[in-house]
């Protein structure tokens, strides 16, 4: 009966053509053998299974070869290339630094490498996890490293990179491999499972190749058990039952449910993926996964970035576009989060649950955020603010009579209405401060009319007072550096929210309300845009001080007068030296 021999072993490169995935290594290598530029050491470093020590021996199985072929590969028949086929070269040495990784091992190799080949003309060193050397033993190999015989090559191997001190590295040409690729992982199993006369699905192997996470050797070792366990037809059920990997039918049928809000079939299903073996937060990340290759199925440009087997891409195109982008990014979001608190729960189980009761209502609550927004028609012809802050009292009862007649007309109406009360405002007799600092009626009127012009802003969304108070203070802190002065003032004097979205500002003194005035438009198209409300108006006032509130100082003319009356001579002083206050 013939020995047995593992896929991994018995399909190993033994050119650099038949190497998988790597190709600008291979060539770089080639082209060294060709240019005759042969460092004297070399690091291969990269995830396990890649092709790192299979590089290694290749290359030192090439330079030493005496009939090197055109393409620069070797010929497999002299003398050199047939010893190391045989495991009987004497010019290539294996060292495992996991078990030979003390001083005195370092120290052999350094008595080794004064002697010349017997065949050939390089001794090559290949030192596999070469991380797992101690720190004595990387100190007394930096010698021979650097200066080396001619006649010696070292090539370092790891997949632990940086473990592997400087001084080591600087002294070698770094070589960092790469994952393979599922869709070369694939043709390499096609091309094995040909070799052996074994039917297997393209599906199957797919699943095969992203289970191994671009490690070939893994790879081949899943292909061999699964052939082990089916005989010699692998399909995609066998693959999925023998590998532990959840059937994408479960994510496919669990976004429907997501889609139409079934919450009890999700949890069932669920409890079916539990009963099957799986674990929770296996779970949970194949199904983030799931959205993300539906993300990308969005778009044909990004379809290449799904890796899978065609008829399951189909069924991605397809489910891709019944998914708009916002479903997608608020379950990317939510799968994110349970991974991430996943460990941290005591109740895991009800914590995936959770986050399927989450993803089942993504779209019942989008949609009820966007019937809120709707705003009734009762609401859009209330009684506007610039009534109340009419100053005559015959004017304001007079306005509010002809509104109240006209509730039940249509909305053009009360903008007519709205028009006549600005001409029939009677003229004051008086001039009063706290008047000139509240801004007109029609004036407010003409910007809520500039404001409904501006397009995609909602007519009248509600906020609460404590976002108007975080707004404020946002814009507050955008003067901070600028106009510190306008700051502390606006710091220091929070607004008020009055009905039908008229902001109220009281101020103590009448050059607070002004300074508030060379920015009311800006802060008023800023709290507009960010509030999504152009029926905002701003209406700053101005307190009547009694009491202790006189003595409150503000202006630097304040403070100058306060000061003036305890020492007049400050006056004289400022005279003299012609002084400013700025």
């Amino acid at each position: 009966m013939e020995n047995y021999i593992v896929s991994a072993r018995k399909y190993r490169p033994i050119t650099f053509e038949t190497v998988i995935g790597q190709a600008s290594i291979t060539t770089t290598l080639k082209n060294a053998i060709k240019n005759n530029h042969l460092a004297h050491a070399y690091l291969f470093c990269g995830p396990r299974g890649v092709g790192k020590t299979t590089c290694a021996r290749i290359f030192a199985k090439t330079i030493n070869c005496h009939n090197i072929k055109e393409d620069f590969e070797p010929c497999n028949v002299c003398e050199p290339c047939k010893s190391f086929n045989e495991g009987r070269s004497y010019n290539i040495y294996e060292l495992d630094a996991a078990s030979n990784n003390s001083v005195e091992d370092i120290k052999q190799i350094i008595d080794q490498v004064r002697i010349p080949p017997q065949v050939g003309k390089y001794k090559v060193y290949i030192i596999d996890e070469v991380h797992m050397l101690s720190s004595g033993a990387f100190n007394a190999f930096l010698k021979t490293l650097e200066e080396p015989p001619p006649h010696v090559i070292f090539i370092l191997a790891t997949t632990e990179k940086h473990k592997i001190i400087p001084t080591i590295l600087s002294r070698c040409q770094i070589f960092d491999f790469n994952r393979i690729k599922v869709d070369d992982t694939v043709k390499h199993l096609e091309y094995v499972a040909s070799k052996e006369g074994i039917t297997a699905s393209h599906d199957a192997l797919n699943i095969i190749a992203q289970k191994s996470e671009g490690a070939m050797r893994d790879a081949l070792s899943f292909f061999d058990q699964i052939v082990s366990f089916s005989g010699n037809k692998i399909t995609y059920e066998n693959a999925i039952a023998h590998l532990n990997v959840l059937d994408y039918d479960y994510f496919f049928k669990l976004t429907d449910f997501f889609l139409q809000g079934k919450i009890p079939e999700s949890l069932l299903t669920f409890d079916e993926i539990l009963n099957n073996g799986f674990d929770g937060h296996h779970f949970i990340t194949g199904l983030a996964e799931h959205f993300r290759d539906i993300l990308v199925s969005h778009d044909i440009a990004t379809l290449k970035l799904l890796e899978v087997g065609d008829n399951i891409k189909e069924r991605y195109k397809i489910q891709a576009q019944l998914c708009s982008p916002d479903f997608i990014f608020k379950a990317l979001k939510i799968c994110s989060n349970c991974d991430i608190y996943y460990k941290a729960s005591k109740n895991q189980r009800l914590h995936v649950e959770f986050a399927l009761l989450q993803l089942c209502n993504i779209l019942s609550t989008s949609s009820s955020e966007l019937a809120g927004t709707d705003t009734p028609l009762k609401k859009t012809i209330a009684e506007p603010k610039t009534v109340t802050t009419v100053q005559n009292t015959e004017t304001k009862t007079e306005i509010q009579s002809e509104i109240a007649s006209t509730h039940h007309t249509k909305p053009n109406t009360v903008k007519k209405v709205e028009t006549k009360t600005e001409d029939t405002t009677p003229i004051k007799k008086s001039f009063s401060i706290k008047e000139a600092a509240n801004p007109l009626p029609k004036k407010i009127n003409e910007s809520q009319t500039e404001k409904e012009k501006q397009p995609g802003i909602s007519t009248a969304n509600p906020f609460s007072i404590e976002q108007l108070i975080e707004k404020w203070n946002s814009f507050a802190e955008k003067l901070k550096e600028t106009k510190p002065r306008l700051y502390n003032t606006m710091v220091a004097n929070l607004p008020e929210l009055r009905d039908n979205f008229v902001i109220e500002v009281a101020f103590s003194n009448l050059s607070q309300s002004d300074a508030l005035k060379e920015i009311q438009n800006e802060l008023l198209n800023y709290l507009t845009t960010e509030l999504q409300n152009n029926k905002i108006s701003i209406i700053p006032t101005v307190s009547e001080q009694t009491g202790e509130e006189k003595k409150k100082l503000y202006t630097d003319q304040d403070k100058f007068s306060y000061l003036n009356e305890k020492n007049p001579n400050l006056l004289l002083f400022q005279q003299k030296f012609n002084l400013d206050f700025k």
